[in-house]
């Protein structure tokens, strides 16, 4: 093609473009002064006539123009009818090339003549696209084939138009920012020469063929098999494809579709779960599902044809689990593996808007509709688009005119343009078809295959199962295999254990996936939701505030201090009554939870909740577990004696000096969604505690019954964005056990900073390496446009404070976080604290004493709801951490223990020591009494 010729094309191209763009602005200041019954014909006008336009110069440019005109022909779901009408010729109706032409590359191609290779050839095309035509022909041994023959200079044509595809979108994306396709004509540029190479063809159709049994005649009874046809390959060269000729009727013939019987429904459904079967569990799948690359066989039961895998796009595994992820997380309305799923793709947004990204992704998967109805979709559209401006612009303190310049997508991965692009072709056919389908339902089984798949390969199929870091001791090594039998036997799906001896890490190990829908590999840095354990670190908080002299005493009456606690009857609870659970509050909050449960995400409310409550028994005299109100109650003290947020108090105290940034949170921050472990309940457990007794140290409304009902509820709860990120102080942290076990070291040595924590794997983040507070990509600010402070500010949840990185008053980390040398005493309420706590209860100030076998005091700590732990044992200089997400009731954890222990030759606590007497070697053994707490 001469440059002459390569001018004159993209004139047209481009003079067309700006036809049609000043066509319809222009539209847009008419219908402000036309009356509004002449409206809808003004625009029908006006969409015929560019639609006429378009459809004439694709006509006469062919290459990549038509392949551009046979996807809008399929968008009947959004796109006017004149649009969809016009432009369905290009599906198979172009003008065909000459005879000679087609012969003459034949013979090139295939080194013999046309006489020698057939026994017919029929000189009309069955079809004609956009880069090569059809004919059928019978060969030299009888064969039926059709014989595909690529047009001559056609490559030339295809990569000059997408040059220029490339600028007419950088032209759109400067006229109106909002509409910025650079990332999908992007990804065009790098596959569309594949189809150039009828030899790469030829491959992806055998091995989507064989992918999806088309050739195979077996009966088993398999929920994800479809029934579709896909030709067999006699030959290729780079130009020329033979194909075996199946003898079909084109979608869009819809008169012989009825005159067959064929069910429209159940067609375009199969089709769909092809699709979803090429994409989720083979990851290798057609991009280009248009009208035109479907039959359907004549003879019954008139399955669907799959024709022409030029434009076919492979997926990793990793990506293709990530989509998956994607797909089941809008079907379940699951901000968290949204985000997550996000992160996965490489997916990167500039600021945090879940719930207008779950909008979006609703809106990407919603089901199909007839072709009458475009009109009023692309209304709906418009109408959630702009409401979303609206909230981008309220977010970014932006104007009109600024908003529509903010692009919130920092990074769109190529790898997922032609996922996009297929979706959208397969809503359109189903709509041109006048067929609903509703892709949760058809996908959804494919989708979860592959997670279940892959989730379901535990130890024994899976030799990456234990995170590939070296074992820092013999003890880590024995743990490990202990696992393995655990996770063969089902009773762990996620686990992390870290123990430190004598202020050095012997024990650093993560094993398992992320979720049960969340094959991922657990990391040393993988963040666990661990329930209770977040009491022993909110009252540590409180420790730190009374140890600081921040105008704390643990005698201190609870009113003094927060003038709006001390109200009914609630005058003379003090500190250490709070700490020590004997508040005489302990089933407060309880009906409420029950009644309305996201009222736990409110923190104010929970605070004015606590300070109205009436207590049921007099301070200090009986011993109840506070299992939820135990975190407001200290909340509420550390915010007012503090004059501080919760959250600025918890990294000033102990994750700065600690050096485990973003690995302990009380409330998540935005942009660590991709390191949540989800929870799941071992439903064989729940069973079990529903018929055991109830316990009297439990407060009425926390009985083993109740605590069954929530173990199968809370998990569905706890997993939600909302509760993740609110700061519930005796339920929602979210830890490695790496940091939590560095905690309790700190804890064991009376506050002394441990030496940095081993760093055992040069592929993965050192503790302490993240950002606590994770930034989102600002934006880089125009020349009109002087934003890089105001857009910072927005980066950060507003319910989540940023913290300076230093205590106020300059120091940037200090070598201890506690300087009483009697922090031990006061943790367990014993010695010149005694006095303080009840003399027979199980809990000291905020934490759980730990006793050995012979009723010896040997140390504290705190487990939580599912069995996670954390404990240190003060004589042995022993602190461990245990994170689950699949909830048992502390069997796995119990045995963990106790095989340290033994290892360590230091006593088994008593709670898990008991746990441990009433299981026998069987795994599957009974429960004992479960650690609830």
């Amino acid at each position: 093609m001469g440059w002459a010729s390569i001018y004159k094309r993209r004139m047209k191209v481009f003079a067309l473009a700006v036809v049609i763009y000043l066509d319809y602005k222009s539209l847009q200041l008419r219908e402000k002064w036309t009356k509004n019954s002449k409206k809808a014909d003004l625009w029908e006008k006006a969409h015929e006539c560019n639609a006429k336009r378009l459809l004439n110069l694709i006509v006469e440019l062919e290459g990549l123009w038509v392949k551009l005109g046979q996807y809008l022909s399929t968008r009947a779901d959004v796109l006017p009818p004149a649009y969809i009408r016009l432009l369905k010729q290009l599906q198979d109706s172009l003008p065909p090339r000459p005879l000679k032409e087609v012969r003459q590359t034949i013979n090139k191609e295939l080194g013999k003549s046309m006489d020698n290779l057939f026994l017919s050839f029929d000189n009309a095309p069955l079809a004609t696209a956009s880069i090569a035509q059809v004919h059928r022909a019978t060969l030299s041994d009888g064969h039926e084939v059709v014989v595909k023959v690529q047009h001559e200079g056609i490559k030339e044509i295809i990569l000059e138009d997408l040059k220029n595809a490339k600028s007419i979108v950088d032209w759109i994306a400067w006229a109106e920012p909002q509409y910025n396709f650079n990332p999908m004509i992007d990804e065009w540029c790098k596959e569309a020469p594949k189809e150039l190479d009828f030899n790469i063809e030829a491959e992806n159709t055998r091995i989507v063929s064989r992918n999806l049994g088309c050739k195979s005649n077996s009966e088993v009874n398999n929920i994800n098999r479809v029934e579709v046809l896909i030709p067999e390959v006699i030959m290729s060269t780079e130009r020329v494809l033979v194909l075996e000729y199946m003898d079909g009727v084109r979608l869009n013939d819809s008169e012989s579709l009825q005159a067959m019987g064929v069910d429209k429904q159940k067609l375009v459904e199969e089709i769909t779960r092809a699709y979803a079967h090429q994409i989720y569990v083979d990851g290798f799948f057609n991009g280009d599902p248009h009208p035109g690359n479907f039959l359907v066989s004549k003879a019954p039961p008139h399955h669907p044809i799959l024709l022409d895998f030029g434009l076919t796009k492979g997926l990793s595994p990793s990506l293709k689990q990530a989509l998956a992820k994607m797909f089941l997380a809008s079907a379940e309305g699951d901000h968290v593996a949204l985000l997550s799923s996000f992160a996965e793709m490489g997916l990167k947004l500039r600021l945090d808007l879940p719930e207008q990204v779950m909008e979006i992704s609703n809106v990407f998967f919603r089901n199909s509709t007839p072709a009458n109805e475009a009109q009023q979709n692309m209304k709906a559209f418009a109408e959630q688009r702009n409401k979303n401006l609206k909230v981008l612009q309220e977010k970014m303190n932006l104007n009109k005119k600024e908003v529509k310049r903010f692009n919130p997508v920092d990074a769109f991965p190529g790898d997922i343009i032609i996922f996009s692009r297929v979706i959208n072709l397969l809503r359109g056919l189903s709509s041109s078809m006048d067929v609903r389908v509703v892709y949760v339902d058809i996908m959804r089984p494919f989708a979860e295959s592959v997670l279940q798949c892959n989730v379901s390969r535990g130890p024994a199929f899976n030799a990456n199962w234990i995170h590939d870091t070296p074992a820092l001791s013999n003890t880590e090594d024995k743990l490990r295999k202990l696992l393995i039998e655990l996770g063969n036997a089902d009773k762990v799906l996620g686990i992390q254990v870290c123990a430190y001896k004598d202020g050095e890490v012997i024990i650093d190990t993560a094993a398992g996936v992320l979720g049960r829908y969340d094959p991922r590999p657990v990391q040393p840095d993988s963040l666990f939701p661990v329930f209770s354990v977040s009491k022993g670190i909110t009252a540590g908080m409180l420790h730190w505030l009374v140890d600081q002299g921040r105008k704390l005493k643990l005698d201190d009456k609870v009113g003094n201090i927060w003038p709006e606690f001390g109200t009914n009857g609630k005058d003379q609870i003090k500190v250490h009554h709070v700490l020590n659970h004997t508040s005489g509050l302990h089933n407060a909050m309880a009906d409420l939870t029950r009644e309305n449960p996201l009222v736990m995400a409110d923190w104010d409310e929970c605070l004015n909740c606590i300070a109205n409550t009436a207590p049921e028994t007099e301070p200090g005299h009986v011993q109840q577990y506070h299992y939820l109100s135990f975190g407001w109650l200290c909340g509420g003290i550390i915010e007012h004696a503090s004059s501080k947020k919760f959250q600025e108090i918890l990294e000033e105290a102990f994750v700065r000096p600690l050096n485990i940034d973003g690995e302990l949170y009380i409330g998540i921050p935005p942009g660590v969604e991709s390191r949540l472990a989800t929870l799941t309940s071992d439903m064989d457990e729940i069973k079990k505690l529903s018929e055991m007794a109830n316990r009297p140290e439990l407060p009425s409304s926390f009985q083993v019954q109740d605590v069954s009902q929530m173990a199968s509820t809370l998990p569905a709860l706890f997993n939600t964005l909302v509760a993740r990120r609110s700061i519930i102080p005796a339920a929602n942290a979210h830890c490695s056990a790496r940091a939590l076990a560095r905690y309790y070291a700190a804890l064991v040595d009376r506050g002394t900073v441990p030496p940095p924590h081993a760093h055992s794997s040069p592929t993965h983040p050192r503790l302490g390496s993240h950002p606590h507070t994770p930034k989102f990509p600002s934006l880089k600010p125009s020349k009109k446009q002087k934003k890089s402070d105001r857009l910072s500010e927005i980066v950060i949840a507003k319910d989540y404070t940023r913290v300076p990185s230093d205590d106020g008053m300059g120091n940037a980390s200090t070598d201890k976080i506690f300087g009483n040398a009697r922090i031990h005493d006061a943790f367990m309420g014993v010695e010149e604290y005694e006095d303080l706590v009840l003399p027979v209860g199980q809990f000291g100030l905020g934490f759980k004493r730990s006793y050995s076998e012979g009723g010896e005091l040997i140390g504290f700590g705190h487990s939580g709801m599912g069995g996670s732990t954390g404990y240190c044992d003060v004589k042995n200089r022993f602190a461990i951490a245990v994170t689950l997400n699949k909830m048992n009731f502390g069997g796995v954890t119990a045995k963990v223990m106790k095989l340290v222990c033994s290892e360590l030759d230091i006593p088994l606590p008593a709670d898990f020591y008991r746990f441990t007497e009433r299981i026998s070697d069987d795994i599957d053994s009974n429960l004992a009494a479960p650690l609830i707490n």
